[in-house]
């Protein structure tokens, strides 16, 4: 079975469900593919969302989905396997089977995280092992945090979370750091302890209680175990594009991961594919793939008037000299 749309927006999260409200609201027949794995699932609440302020994801992507649909906007649950290029358009093949036409795509497919390759450490991802101060850090304020460098950029990540905490710490975790960068982190009162980390130490008192499995320290390469309530660290961020094959989309990298480029209204080198969120912005917040979707949904939008107008201007000018 095929199924035609003047849209379809790949991703279900803020970016894509913003885009498909916006475009559904313009009155474009949309679909907006979710395939239920978002990144923040383990998350208890999203913060900085203002009105919404600590809303679960879960609560977050229902309401989403809900108000597409308000708005005649069709929902549809599975993965995608792969996307092909057609005369007039895209076509999108979905994992049981079913095919999708569209005129354009916005791809709003995100990011995955890749962690440090440490023992423990992706049991406590998005609870107690974080990675944006701006996200969670006020649930550790004044706790004991721990940043693990992953790369030449984490004393400023340790310089980061020292607003939220005056007990905040760098693990080196064997990089080095000039001595300009640790007078600074000196100064502010972030201590620096050099090792290795081996593993995330749990809480053997919380076992079998409602806190069992809780993170309490890191273990060091030479036994020692620094005790904490909560590890900061960056992920490696792989754009998630594999199901655009040889389209043709260009993928670039940073010291961040990798991402896609595309201009200020998210249009990329292939024409009629948009991309918005965390595919070309690795640090966008909710808040700011939200509105980022309603931005490039209306330029994308915006591409179909000028070129339905253009179809109508050639028309009328065949029409004229007939």
């Amino acid at each position: 079975m095929t199924r035609d749309y003047e849209v379809i927006v790949l991703g279900g999260g803020a970016a894509g469900l913003s885009a498909g409200l916006t475009l559904a609201r313009a009155r474009r027949s949309v679909a907006v593919i979710d395939g239920g794995a978002p990144r923040n699932a383990r998350a208890q609440g999203i913060h900085g969302l203002v009105a919404a302020e600590g809303i679960s994801p879960a609560e977050y992507a229902a309401r989403g989905r809900a108000e597409v649909a308000r708005y005649g906007g069709h929902l549809i649950d599975g993965r995608v396997p792969g996307v092909a290029r057609t005369d007039d358009g895209f076509t999108v093949r979905l994992d049981d089977g079913a095919t999708l036409r569209g005129r354009a795509l916005l791809a709003a497919t995100g990011v995955r995280d890749e962690l440090p390759p440490i023992p423990g450490l992706p049991d406590h991802w998005g609870t107690q092992v974080l990675h944006c101060p701006y996200c969670h850090g006020w649930e550790f304020r004044d706790r004991r945090i721990a940043v693990l460098a992953t790369g030449p950029m984490s004393w400023m990540q340790a310089l980061l979370f020292r607003q939220w905490s005056a007990d905040t710490m760098l693990l080196t975790n064997r990089f080095t750091y000039d001595d300009e960068s640790l007078a600074r982190l000196d100064a502010m009162g972030v201590e620096v302890h050099d090792g290795t980390v081996t593993e995330i130490v749990d809480d053997p008192a919380a076992h079998g209680s409602s806190t069992a499995g809780r993170l309490s320290g890191l273990r060091l390469a030479d036994g020692r175990v620094i005790e904490v309530d909560a590890v900061a660290v960056h992920s490696h961020l792989h754009a998630n594009v594999e199901m655009f094959g040889d389209l043709g989309l260009e993928v670039a990298e940073n010291e961040f991961g990798t991402y896609v480029p595309a201009g200020d209204d998210g249009s990329t080198a292939v024409p009629g594919l948009w991309v918005a969120g965390n595919l070309r912005d690795q640090h966008a917040t909710v808040a700011s793939s939200s509105a980022d979707g309603v931005l490039v949904a209306a330029r994308l939008n915006m591409s179909l008037i000028f070129a339905d107008a253009e179809t109508a201007v050639a028309a009328g000018l065949t029409e004229a000299h007939r």
